[in-house]
């Protein structure tokens, strides 16, 4: 076991872990913040996407050892305090979740894309998108989202 400062949603959290902990167990276990959700294991789904920096990363598969102590982790739950970022307003519009299950990863990846590219085509979606898969096939409203979504930025 060793100690580790993270600093999750703007809070700063002391953990003692093992070094190949996943970070997903950190933000669940440990921040008690289940909103990230564990899909596949293997970092192929996208159930589990959060930023670290700013950037999407699979948190299943990032072991909190390679983790710094400035790193910058950010959670469905640190998106915004009321469920009112663009995309989350933008995801219930159109109304996006059928199970709702994938969502949280989607959002986040959602998030990331519209940080990067402002406004995307629906090539640039999906291909962005690629990787977070929905079992629930809400593919074209995931679209539809973002693309309200870029259009509230826009404002």
């Amino acid at each position: 076991m060793k100690k580790y400062t993270l600093n999750i949603n703007k809070k700063s959290l002391v953990i003692e872990a093992e070094p190949d902990t996943p970070l997903l167990w950190v933000i669940r276990d440990y921040a008690g913040l289940k909103g990230t959700k564990f899909g596949c294991g293997l970092g192929l789904c996208g159930a589990c996407t959060v930023h670290l920096d700013g950037q999407p990363v699979r948190s299943c598969q990032t072991p909190v050892s390679t983790l710094k102590p400035s790193s910058k982790i950010t959670t469905i739950e640190g998106i915004s305090a009321n469920i009112d970022h663009v995309v989350q307003k933008a995801w219930i519009e159109e109304q996006v979740p059928q199970c709702g299950y994938c969502q949280s990863g989607q959002i986040m990846s959602a998030v990331a894309l519209l940080k990067a590219n402002p406004h995307p085509t629906d090539e640039e979606i999906d291909t962005y998108m690629s990787g977070n898969l929905c079992r629930c096939g809400t593919y074209i409203r995931i679209r539809k989202a973002i693309h309200r979504a870029a259009g509230d930025l826009s404002k």
